[in-house]
């Protein structure tokens, strides 16, 4: 069974930073693809970033290139995302999400697990 546990959400100024973390039970954690969405309401839920599984490879969605950063540490079973020049926009439930194929890493359907999601909120 794997189970992913987000943490590190909050409240936060425009411009400010929070830096989010999942940790991952699962023997399998190295082989795995991550990612983070995100859910405002009323809106679908949408692609954040991924990481492959030996972190060679990073993935971005364009809102988010240049002020967001995925890392993972495979022998700590966790996933961050620094979160840096945070905009009112970002504001949303954050989800980690872990997968076992290697394809379509910014569809969240391709993903195999998913943790309860962090709130995070940005004042203007």
């Amino acid at each position: 069974q794997v189970q992913l546990v987000e943490s590190g959400g909050g409240l936060v100024q425009a411009g400010g930073s929070l830096r989010l973390s999942c940790a991952v039970s699962g023997r399998t954690f190295s082989t795995y693809g991550m990612g983070w969405f995100r859910q405002a309401p009323g809106k679908e839920r949408e692609f954040v970033a991924a990481i492959s599984w030996g972190a060679g490879s990073t993935y971005y969605a364009d809102s988010v290139k240049g002020r967001f950063a995925i890392s993972r540490d495979n022998a700590k079973k966790t996933v961050d995302l620094q979160m840096n020049g945070l905009k009112p926009e970002d504001t949303a439930v954050y989800y980690c999400a872990a997968k076992t194929s290697t394809i379509m890493v910014r569809t969240a359907s391709s993903y195999n697990y998913w943790g309860q999601g962090t709130q995070v909120t940005v004042s203007s």
